[in-house]
């Protein structure tokens, strides 16, 4: 029998990452977490990973928490090295392990990304922001099939895309729930509150990405991010809203058939399927019950009430440091309103502003233009927001 693959998870506590603990735990002989990394707020749970895990390393990117981790690592009887402070995720991407699953929310996961790729890792992309921002950076970084998608849309095109030949592709659907207020008017969005937009009727993640996902943020981003893996132009990739989430993306071809992939919405599935890929891993999550009467419906995006799709097209389409001054913007407005400091619809209205704004430089894409771009429009941002 082969070694266990070994796998480095970022983002371990959070969902995507605790998730894929419970994956790898079920499955001892395929493959054995070397080390973990998460933001510092939940020392506790990253200690208590680090022992159940038995990892060689763990990361905290707050280094000012480092002591109290070391503390409690050594009462859980973990012996496991602690690297901290805001490289500590990239550090550990880089070791050159089998598999770096990349579970980071926001663009601060770019990083990790490069060195990941670099080090030759098998890169399962759950943060999909560094792949955005990131454009051709990353693309030049990997080497053919070596990123994997983690996002639910992602695995079930790369499933689907197995169907057929890149040639025989006609377009990508790409379905969304149409997260809480789908079928509201923009105006019947101005009041909308923070717990309501965090309301999300299928799934369950962390706030940022639930608020991106009422906004359809993270929908647009999405199409940016299929772009990227896939290299299809931008107006042949579609949004199609399916509010019971059990398809989770489309591919048709040009002879007019089109293939989908569904299952009830587990990210198990898609967490497991990057694990092990191109392999798929038994029992990873739940079929569908064909034995119980249901409906799907597949409905057509409102643009007018929500133009964030239409925004990252035109991110997309531009490509540069665009889609990266969206990303950071949003980033900046959801942390506004979710303090209680911006409207919803403002989100997206201060974002286009800030968007429009912005001059992208020419020439090829560096890591310090992002970077550039990136702090830009976050000061830009927040002038904007306390101005």
């Amino acid at each position: 029998m082969a070694d266990p693959q070994t796998v480095v998870l970022l983002g371990s506590t959070g969902s995507i990452g605790t998730q894929a603990v419970e994956v790898i735990a079920a499955r001892p002989e395929r493959f054995r977490v070397t080390a973990i990394a998460a933001g510092g707020s939940d020392v506790g749970a990253l200690a208590r990973q680090a022992a159940d895990l038995g990892v060689e390393q763990v990361g905290v990117a707050r280094a000012e928490v480092a002591g109290e981790l070391r503390e409690a690592l050594a009462a859980v009887g973990s012996r496991a090295e602690v690297v901290a402070g805001p490289d500590a995720a990239a550090d550990l991407a880089g070791r050159g392990d089998d598999v770096v699953l990349n579970g980071m929310t926001g663009s601060i996961g770019l990083l990790p990304t490069l060195r990941a790729l670099v080090a030759g890792s098998r890169l399962a992309l759950a943060n999909k922001e560094s792949l955005i921002v990131g454009g051709s950076l990353v693309l030049a970084a990997a080497a053919p099939d070596q990123i994997v998608p983690v996002d639910s849309e992602h695995s079930a095109l790369a499933q689907c895309l197995r169907g057929g030949s890149a040639h025989e592709v006609r377009r990508l659907l790409v379905t969304a729930s149409g997260g809480p207020f789908r079928g509201r008017t923009r105006d019947e969005l101005h009041d909308v509150t923070p717990e309501q937009a965090l309301a999300h009727p299928t799934w369950s993640m962390g706030p940022v990405i639930t608020t991106n996902s009422a906004t359809l943020v993270n929908k647009g981003l999405e199409v940016i991010e299929a772009h990227l893996l896939f290299g299809l132009p931008m107006d042949r990739i579609d949004v199609v809203v399916h509010p019971q989430s059990v398809v989770h993306s489309m591919v048709e071809f040009v002879d007019g058939s089109t293939l989908a992939q569904c299952s009830p919405p587990d990210m198990r599935l898609p967490i497991a399927l990057a694990l092990g890929w191109p392999d798929r891993l038994e029992g990873a999550a739940s079929g569908v019950d064909w034995t119980t009467a249901s409906t799907w419906e597949f409905l057509p995006l409102d643009d007018e009430a929500f133009p964030a799709v239409a925004m990252a097209r035109h991110a997309g389409t531009t490509g540069r440091t665009l889609p990266a001054v969206m990303n950071a913007a949003n980033e900046e407005c959801v942390e506004a309103f979710l303090d209680g400091r911006l409207r919803f619809t403002a989100i997206l209205d201060t974002v286009q502003q800030v968007m429009d704004e912005h001059a992208p430089p020419s020439g090829d894409l560096t890591l310090e233009g992002v970077l550039e771009a990136e702090r830009w429009a976050r000061e830009r941002t927040r002038a904007i927001l306390t101005g």
